[in-house]
């Protein structure tokens, strides 16, 4: 007999029982004991309680029947006997888990509900439960979870599709090229004046002229003095005395003050002989700037003949924008280059950073010094200059996409796991060219991302704007 009919007959002998009942009663006639009628309803009734199932077509899988999070490919049964509840194809199949009170699970009714957010992260709530265009149901905000809404969440499919990123914080040197124009100068230090320390005439002057390079100890000029010539007369008469030369008599001590040269005073020293004309050596290799003697000038004392400049080593004056001075120091190796000689590199390293700021540019001057043996570099060339900067001890850097700056604040979001991402502010110190130091915010060994980071600030933001906005709203 099937269910129905087993169901329509147990109706009938309720009914008839009752009815049975009713007329006894009424008329104080004892009815035999009716057991075994319980005993068939209450089958019967366990047997109405069975689901049956109502898809249609193959089984996919097997749930429980309580709706809890427990699925089965097979046929299974609960811990207290009862089958799994099978699905089939037309059924709708959701993996969700029913909500409601279990043993392991904790009330979600005894917390409030602020809204309902999207499943994708988009910007739209709601204060009812609803579904999105796809069917899938909003997730509910609960009182207590908006302290965390700093902290942004994605699906792990998500993070794959929007491309981030991680590293991990390190200790590590930062490195970075300052570029920056420079000009070629001669070096002060290396700049000499031919002058006389008495009166003289100029008798010639050779064929140097002003652009020449000279060595040291040629020919510069001829000249006579008779103070020169009084001094080496009492030097002849000392070492006729008996004096020998290179004692430092009086005689000789004189000549060197009056600027004669030493061959000059050992000449005369040898020939006990003052020459009409003295020869002015040159006194060191260079190339010659000015040149003022003329033949049969009369030079006083202190008068510019000649400057000579030594072009062994040079300057070059780089000019450094303000924000970036601070970064150079002093010994830092620089790199030089000059458009006339492509393909050529000076290797020099800073000297001097000048103390003061070009009013005109807002720029500081920086001195390199270079090795100039073969004299390619010139005065007044213009040069690029590549300096280098950063800090050379080991610090906690970050890779430079890593920052986010807004002018006001640094941020940078710090991997949670499981698609969490905290963003934390951060104090910056010195950028370089791939890393960026960080004194205040982040340890060694956090993870951090480096990619897509733009597109969590703007979620990070929209999350705060909403809970702010739905914080109003529930205000009375």
């Amino acid at each position: 007999m099937s269910s129905v009919g087993r169901i329509g007959l147990t109706l009938v002998a309720i009914m008839t029982a009752g009815a049975g009942g009713l007329w006894a009663g009424q008329r104080g006639i004892a009815l035999p004991d009716l057991s075994w009628l319980r005993a068939i309803i209450g089958v019967e009734l366990v047997a109405a309680k069975v689901e049956t199932p109502t898809g249609t077509g193959l089984v996919i899988y097997y749930r429980d029947p309580d709706g809890r999070s427990a699925y089965s490919m097979t046929p299974k049964e609960t811990a207290d006997g009862r089958a799994f509840v099978a699905v089939r194809q037309n059924e709708d199949v959701s993996f969700e888990t029913v909500s409601g009170k279990s043993a392991a699970a904790p009330d979600a009714s005894e917390r409030k509900i602020l809204y309902y957010r999207n499943p994708m992260g988009l910007p739209d709530t709601s204060k009812v439960p609803k579904k999105d265009s796809m069917g899938m149901d909003y997730i509910p905000v609960y009182e207590g979870d908006e302290a965390d809404s700093g902290i942004v969440k994605v699906s792990l499919g998500r993070l794959q599709t929007i491309g981030v990123r991680t590293a991990v914080a390190e200790r590590s040197a930062i490195e970075r090229k300052i570029l920056v124009p420079g000009t070629v100068a001669f070096d002060e230090r290396r700049i000499q004046v031919v002058s006389m320390r008495v009166d003289a005439f100029i008798d010639n002057v050779s064929s140097v002229t002003t652009g020449d390079r000279v060595k040291k100890g040629d020919d510069l000029f001829h000249f006579y003095s008779k103070d020169i010539a009084r001094a080496g007369a009492e030097y002849i008469t000392e070492l006729r005395g008996g004096s020998r030369p290179g004692l430092d008599t009086g005689g000789d001590r004189q000549l060197r003050n009056l600027g004669v040269s030493e061959e000059t005073i050992q000449a005369i020293g040898k020939d006990r002989y003052v020459p009409r004309s003295i020869t002015y050596l040159s006194p060191s290799d260079g190339v010659v700037l000015e040149r003022s003697a003329t033949a049969g000038m009369m030079a006083e004392a202190g008068n510019v003949l000649f400057r000579i400049a030594d072009t062994s080593r040079v300057w070059v004056i780089a000019d450094v924008p303000e924000y970036d001075a601070a970064a150079i120091r002093k010994g830092a190796q620089a790199t030089v280059r000059v458009r006339n000689l492509p393909g050529k590199a000076f290797k020099g390293t800073v000297d001097l950073i000048y103390p003061e700021l070009q009013a005109q540019t807002r720029t500081a001057r920086v001195r390199i010094e270079l090795p100039n043996p073969e004299g390619l570099l010139l005065a007044n060339m213009y040069a690029e200059v590549e300096i280098a900067s950063g800090e050379p001890s080991p610090v906690v850097a970050v890779p430079n996409s890593a920052v986010i700056d807004t002018g006001d604040r640094q941020i940078v979001f710090i991997d949670k796991g499981e698609g969490r991402f905290e963003p934390r502010d951060v104090a910056v110190g010195v950028r370089g060219d791939d890393r960026t130091q960080i004194t205040r915010g982040i340890e060694v060994g956090e993870k951090i991302v480096v990619a897509a980071n733009f597109l969590l600030d703007a979620e990070s933001n929209l999350n705060a704007a909403l809970n702010t906005l739905t914080a109003s709203e529930g205000q009375p």
